[in-house]
């Protein structure tokens, strides 16, 4: 990393699924250098009419760059979520624009997640649960943790989760953004 280089740090991102619905949740704060700059900004976006959510950690440009071409993979492949995913990390891993976006991406609809990254893969996530960004693995850990040992439903695991990285994580608050899909 070069000496000078600002490091931009902005995000947790939740996703719970449970047999009612799909929540993806999202902090709040954005940091630059050892400021905070923002503390409400949104991470979470919708399209195809509110049936497929999607959340983002990284370059806000790049995310949004991202969710773009996702939202186009997902009108030319008829919304099949699992094929416009891997279409588009495929255009990451090999564009050699794409290629340079720092970002990761979690999308769902009403029957599956994935997490994208830029290196090409396209997971699914164990237990229905996945989290990115710089207080992720916490978030991710408090949300296994709870859907293991509750009876909490989706929405209440991803806003605990949350809660518990944001104790725990410098680059995350409590200022929440929560979409969900119910079935």
């Amino acid at each position: 990393m070069e000496k000078n280089k600002t490091i931009i740090r902005a995000t947790t991102v939740v996703c719970v699924r449970d047999e009612k619905s799909v929540v993806i949740a999202s902090d709040g704060q954005v940091t630059l250098g050892t400021s905070i700059i923002k503390s409400n900004a949104n991470k979470i976006r919708t399209f195809n009419d509110k049936k497929i959510i999607v959340g983002f950690a990284g370059s806000t440009a790049d995310a949004f760059t991202l969710f773009e071409r996702l939202e186009k993979k997902c009108e030319e492949f008829s919304y099949n979520l699992k094929r416009s995913c891997v279409e588009l990390a495929k255009d990451w891993r090999t564009d050699k624009y794409l290629r340079r976006l720092e970002s990761m991406i979690i999308a769902a609809d009403k029957d599956e997640t994935f997490l994208i990254s830029g290196t090409g893969d396209v997971l699914e996530p164990q237990e229905g649960v996945v989290a990115i960004g710089s207080g992720g693995n916490f978030a991710l850990s408090a949300a296994r943790a709870l859907k293991r040992n509750s009876s909490l439903n989706s929405r209440e695991i991803a806003t605990e989760s949350l809660k518990i990285a944001a104790e725990l994580c410098i680059y995350t608050n409590e200022t929440l953004n929560i979409s969900e899909i119910k079935f």
